[in-house]
């Protein structure tokens, strides 16, 4: 898939974009060369999450439209941590956990686009600089181009205020700041992209490039990935949907979006798929129960994204088994000989995070083994269970079978 229209116009019409500067010379700077560009990953887990996915997309876009991709993982930042959408101070991760992520980062994005041939993207931490900076010098030729007042607006900083922010953390734009100058002068990079959070920061950076080096440099942010209740997407009761098949299965992976809400498949086609405008519009047309075949597409497509075609395939059809019942398809889950009562099987097969939970479930009538609704939190299962399996049904959207190991 190569792209040979101006990249504004695809992400604006897909509705990723949501502030630039200076649009009219960025339009036409991306539409008349090949543009390095970055956007920043804190290497705060070792993989990324639903929450990544907007990021990840816009880079593959943009290099199929021939920009070229600088992946700038926060190994200097991360060990500050950015106060943007924070209430709490992040925790400092060492050296080797910082790599370790970045290399399980690497991995992942590789499925959305490649560090390889032309344009190929690139992955550079950050610590490389900021590690080796003499902190007078840096006051000096950097802090000299930010005004106090003006930081404590953004909002940030503000969110941070009323608990208490560290002087460590109001370093951070600074740092995200001269991120941009340093990516600048050696890749040539003049455009950082990013979250719709982080535009004071993005600003801070194009700012210090015109200070310094008198050139410009832009700024662009996205919309965040968020519900039509405005919030925001990729959670779960079991925590974040993560792109890694052993925090998160592809089976689950695809369930998530199989159960998005109507109101927000046809947004999530537009900016987490590769789907033509014209078949998302024909997909999403009917608001009724034929939208069931826009979310499974969804589904889909995203799985096929993260983890490949086979892996996309076989949890539409473990999907397809646990609502109409093919136990030999269904997804398994497996639990010990010694598991027997449902609030043990329950946080064992992952329905539930606690027993607390289970209890609520069951005494909500949200629960069935096979074809028996469970209404007593003593319920234990039978012999003939623990030697054939048995189906665990949560509510109308968990069928799994169960094997006693």
């Amino acid at each position: 898939m190569e792209i040979t229209r101006n990249i504004m116009d695809v992400l604006r019409e897909r509705g990723f974009i949501k502030q630039t500067v200076r649009e009219d010379d960025l339009y036409k700077l991306l539409g008349s060369e090949s543009v390095p560009f970055y956007i920043g990953f804190d290497p705060t887990a070792d993989s990324l999450h639903v929450g990544h996915f907007m990021q990840l997309m816009v880079m593959s876009y943009m290099q199929k439209a021939g920009h070229k991709p600088i992946v700038l993982i926060g190994g200097g930042t991360g060990k500050i941590g950015d106060p943007s959408g924070r209430s709490d101070m992040r925790q400092m991760m060492t050296d080797e956990t910082i790599k370790y992520n970045c290399d399980r980062f690497k991995e992942q994005m590789s499925k959305f686009f490649t560090f390889e041939g032309e344009n190929a993207a690139v992955m550079v931490n950050n610590a490389d600089w900021l590690d080796e900076l003499n902190y007078i010098k840096f006051i000096r030729d950097i802090g000299a181009h930010f005004s106090v007042n003006q930081m404590l607006t953004a909002e940030c900083f503000k969110t941070r205020m009323e608990k208490g922010l560290s002087f460590l953390e109001f370093n951070y734009m600074l740092m995200q700041a001269y991120d941009f100058l340093h990516l600048f002068e050696t890749y040539g990079c003049r455009l950082e992209c990013g979250g719709d959070d982080q535009w004071s920061n993005i600003l801070a950076g194009a700012d210090l490039i015109r200070r310094k080096k008198g050139q410009d440099a832009y700024a662009m942010t996205f919309q965040l990935l968020t519900t039509s209740e405005g919030k925001k997407m990729g959670k779960t009761q079991k925590g974040a949907v993560w792109l890694d098949p052993k925090k998160t299965s592809p089976y689950e992976f695809y369930q998530y979006w199989r159960n998005t809400a109507d109101a927000d498949v046809e947004k999530c086609m537009k900016l987490l798929t590769y789907l033509p405008l014209e078949e998302i519009e024909e997909l999403c047309r009917y608001k009724d129960e034929r939208m069931n075949a826009a979310k499974a597409r969804l589904a889909y497509e995203l799985t096929k994204i993260v983890h490949g075609q086979e892996q996309a395939e076989l949890a539409q059809k473990q999907a397809l088994a646990a609502f109409g019942g093919d136990q030999d398809n269904m997804p398994t889950r497996s639990i010990s000989a010694d598991c027997a009562n449902i609030l043990d099987i329950m946080v064992a097969v992952g329905a539930c995070k606690s027993k607390s939970e289970a209890r609520n479930l069951i005494a909500g009538g949200g629960v069935k083994i096979d074809e028996e609704k469970i209404d007593d939190i003593s319920y234990v299962i039978s012999d003939a269970q623990k030697t054939n399996g048995f189906v665990l049904h949560k509510g109308k959207k968990m069928h799994v079978k169960v094997v006693v190991e």
